[in-house]
């Protein structure tokens, strides 16, 4: 008889942890930069790896309350930065061989459950869902926006089948009061024809409004430009996703810079053209059944990575053309 593994929900898990260290080789030394670090699952275990320094970077400020710990511990080997990972050209990174760029792109238990943040459906109060250096909030975009840009939002960001429905009712119950996170829920469950019981009703509507509030497309697209100019020859960029949405920027990024080739003006010659990337694995990993027993969540995670051929910092990509409708969805901000 296999015993029951009933996971501690109150506890962070950080996703595919051991397939990501085997990827990005800690320990063989070098700097990594942890895109996300939350609760820094990963970085410390990579700090656990003694010729390793890590530069954790998070928009979220709470996630600085898990810094004082780390710092004591791995005295002059770790730093903390309060941005955007999309900002990683702005880090001053001479004196750095880095080594390795990690993105995971899920929510913690505690962002989930933040009762400020808002993030969650069972959520009370005022919607908001900023991850922090926001410019409005889900309650700014839900009472403003045109049917039709929440309809397109909810559709594209969400893959909402119902998405018309769910908008129309919106902007008609907004007209005689503020929409409140269970307002909101209220009016997905009412809106929706067909149920769907494994999931629940707001569930799609929540995921199109957190992308949409933290611009985490375009976030995304300009971390990966950064972390490929950044990192050296043989360095590894390893990302989690959680949705399709995400995983299939990533693919297509690390798919078109391993296929297509590109000229740099660093190599010696100067009309040489290279390909930027080498794919080891094309299809993404995917967690154990041991993991998403422990880890329930972590069901829907992927791993895809990519590894730098050369020391090339000059290159081109398509992707922000690939993705340009998402982005111009991000723009309907623009109004608020």
């Amino acid at each position: 008889m296999i015993a029951t593994i009933i996971p501690d929900v109150k506890k962070h898990y950080p996703v595919l942890l051991n397939e990501l260290v085997s990827i990005i080789t800690p320990q063989y030394g070098g700097t990594f930069i942890d895109c996300t670090f939350g609760q820094g699952g990963y970085t410390k275990k990579i700090l656990n790896f003694p010729k390793t320094k890590v530069i954790g970077l998070d928009r979220d400020i709470a996630s600085s309350n898990n810094v004082q710990d780390i710092e004591k511990k791995f005295k002059n080997r770790f730093l903390f930065k309060n941005i955007k990972f999309s900002q990683l050209n702005n880090l001053k990174l001479k004196n750095h061989n880095v080594k390795g760029v990690i993105f995971d792109l899920g929510y913690s238990y505690t962002q989930i459950k933040d009762p400020i943040k808002g993030l969650s459906f069972d959520s009370v109060g005022e919607l908001n869902m900023k991850m922090g250096i926001n410019d409005f909030s889900a309650k700014e975009a839900i009472n403003q926006l045109s049917e039709k840009e929440l309809e397109i939002i909810f559709k594209y960001f969400g893959e909402e089948k119902e998405s018309r429905r769910i908008a129309r009712n919106i902007v008609i119950n907004r007209k005689s009061e503020e929409i409140t996170t269970e307002k909101l829920v209220k009016i997905i469950e009412s809106s929706k024809r067909k149920k769907n019981y494994r999931i629940h009703s707001s569930t799609k509507i929540f995921q199109a409004l957190r992308i949409f509030v933290n611009k985490e497309i375009s976030e995304l697209i300009y971390g990966l430009i950064n972390a490929a100019k950044l990192i050296k020859k043989d360095g590894v960029i390893a990302v989690v996703t959680f949705h399709s949405i995400e995983d299939r920027i990533v693919k297509y990024f690390f798919k078109s810079l391993s296929e297509n080739k590109s000229i740099s003006r660093y190599l010696p010659k100067n009309n040489e053209k290279i390909n930027l990337f080498k794919l080891i694995d094309k299809k993404p990993i995917t967690p154990s059944e041991k993991e998403i027993n422990e880890n329930p969540p972590s069901r829907s995670a992927k791993l895809r990575y990519a590894i730098k051929k050369e020391n090339f910092y000059d290159f081109d990509t398509d992707i922000l053309s690939k993705f340009k409708n998402l982005i111009e969805i991000e723009n309907f901000s623009k109004k608020l």
